[in-house]
């Protein structure tokens, strides 16, 4: 999603901004120490919210703009993370499952 939002958005082709760049590692660290691994709910329904406000609000952003996107684009990807908003598991988990 946020490949997607810094293409349309930044204008980069392939590499990200710097701004976008340091979004996504900041995310990256942020899931690796998540205490609920990879039973992690989506964030808007998890009880522990690791963000900072500022990063948060990015990464909204980022959502608002990507996600009704991410249809066309991955729509695997797309349908597993509505599910995943409706039941409250992640997409990883319910993958796994199967």
């Amino acid at each position: 999603m946020i490949h997607l939002a810094c293409r349309d958005q930044h204008g980069s082709k392939g590499e990200l901004c710097d701004e976008c760049g340091e979004l996504l590692e900041y995310a990256r660290l942020r899931l690796a120490k998540c205490p609920f691994g990879a039973d992690k709910p989506t964030c808007q329904q998890c009880p522990v919210h690791c963000y900072q406000p500022s990063k948060r609000e990015q990464v909204r952003r980022v959502m608002r703009y990507a996600g009704p996107r991410m249809i066309l684009r991955h729509p695997v990807l797309a349908v597993l993370h509505l599910i995943d908003t409706l039941r409250g598991r992640s997409a990883r988990s319910l993958v796994e499952d199967d």
